[in-house]
């Protein structure tokens, strides 16, 4: 196997929410609105944002137990609370998944970007990421990224289906 050396990140900010880590795990909380503190060196990379409905958000998961960062095969947990037996949900490919279980602990989020206070404090709603947690990157969301038509597995129908789930959300 060939080694890549990839730099290390910084990170460009910092996520501020009211909610615990166990009201957001269990999608519990009262709230949908995050804030996003910019540190002050890079504000100036927020230059024109304001405007754009909505950014993803790269994050480091870094309130990942140990055995959360490295297995290549989970199983979909999140079904669990719609009535299925984690016995009876297959393991899977990390990279089918939006689990925070990673080879990397690197975490994406799609959010909506409500407003910009202060020049560097993003008001987002739908964030799942813990507060404190480390933000490494910003990107716009732009009309090229959008994807009309598209297929899931077989095997994400089917479990999606068994949790009483459309056969288009995602397991």
């Amino acid at each position: 196997m060939q080694e890549i050396e990839i730099p290390r990140f910084k990170a460009v900010g910092i996520v501020h929410r009211k909610e615990s880590d166990d009201e957001v795990r269990k999608g519990l909380s009262d709230s949908s609105e995050s804030e996003i503190e910019i540190f002050p060196e890079y504000k100036d990379a927020l230059y024109g944002l304001d405007g754009f409905s909505h950014i993803f958000v790269l994050a480091y998961f870094h309130k990942l137990r140990p055995e959360q960062v490295g297995p290549l095969k989970v199983r979909p947990k999140r079904l669990v609370k719609y009535g299925l037996k984690l016995e009876e949900i297959p393991f899977v490919g990390d990279f089918t998944l939006d689990s925070p279980t990673r080879p990397n602990p690197i975490g994406l989020s799609l959010v909506k970007l409500l407003q910009i206070r202060e020049e560097r404090r993003l008001i987002v709603s739908e964030l799942e990421f813990f507060d404190g947690t480390p933000v490494i990157d910003i990107k716009p969301y732009q009309a090229g990224y959008r994807v009309n038509e598209y297929k899931l597995p077989k095997w994400n129908m089917e479990l999606a289906l068994k949790a009483g789930l459309s056969p288009t959300e995602s397991v």
